[in-house]
């Protein structure tokens, strides 16, 4: 299996910069020739980011980073600050520099991280860990980020968000604020046809129904909470 493609579909969802237009022009050709349904997700996406790179990165950063949709963390995505992170991470690292992947100041879970260590690692570790790495991390993760762009969801991060910091920051003017589920559901569509994956897919899709998954507005709610709270003489910044 040909792996290479998820090394430029990696570049998708790192910070923006002028060079962006030219890599979602590569990535939408190499789609094109055999992923009609993610080509699909993508040109759609493609059309609809800001043509401005300052305003793009405005935009990913209000997507993922300040007062954020939701996060590129997959760890997180999955497991909160619980312990299975740590062990994540744990893994993920040893993984990365065993096959030499350039992590780019970020953690090991962040998602084009794990995109980039997709093609090393069947020879690194074999293909069996490979797809449990897809099926049940990549996967599952990725269907709790698209999620996270649902309306209702972003109108009560937004409430929240407007409570604690008493503004909300906005997207570039006139465009869409919740693009980039169009790049995670292109993601999907890929790992859907190169691992077999649909099933998962369609089981994840019950996952709003049930409590067992951590839920990232719920996350947010309780980072607020807790700074709100904190009592600043224990803070350990005594000045």
């Amino acid at each position: 299996m040909k792996l290479e493609h998820y090394r430029q579909i990696a570049k998708l969802f790192d910070f923006p910069g002028p060079e962006y237009v030219a890599t979602g022009a590569e990535v939408h050709a190499t789609l094109r020739e055999g992923y009609p349904d993610a080509e699909f997700e993508l040109k759609q996406f493609l059309a609809g980011i800001p043509s401005e790179t300052l305003a793009h990165q405005e935009l990913f950063t209000r997507t993922f980073d300040v007062q954020a949709i939701t996060t590129l963390d997959v760890g997180y995505v999955l497991f909160g600050d619980d312990y299975k992170r740590a062990e994540l991470l744990s893994n993920l690292t040893r993984t990365h520099i065993l096959v030499g992947t350039d992590c780019k100041g970020e953690l090991g879970d962040h998602l084009p991280n794990i995109l980039r260590l997709i093609p090393s690692l069947p020879e690194a570790e074999g293909e069996e860990i490979l797809f449990e790495l897809v099926s049940e991390i990549l996967v599952p993760a990725l269907m709790l980020m698209v999620r996270e762009f649902d309306s209702g969801r972003i109108e009560k991060k937004n409430a929240l968000y407007e409570k604690h910091f008493k503004t909300v920051i906005d997207c570039a003017p006139g465009k869409d604020a919740t693009i980039y589920q169009k790049a995670l559901m292109a993601l999907l569509l890929v790992l859907k046809k190169d691992f077999e994956v649909g099933e998962i897919i369609t089981r994840s899709e019950t996952w709003p129904k049930q409590s067992k998954t951590v839920d990232f507005l719920g996350e947010v709610v309780k980072e607020l909470e807790i700074e709100t709270t904190a009592n600043p003489s224990n803070s350990g910044c005594d000045s």
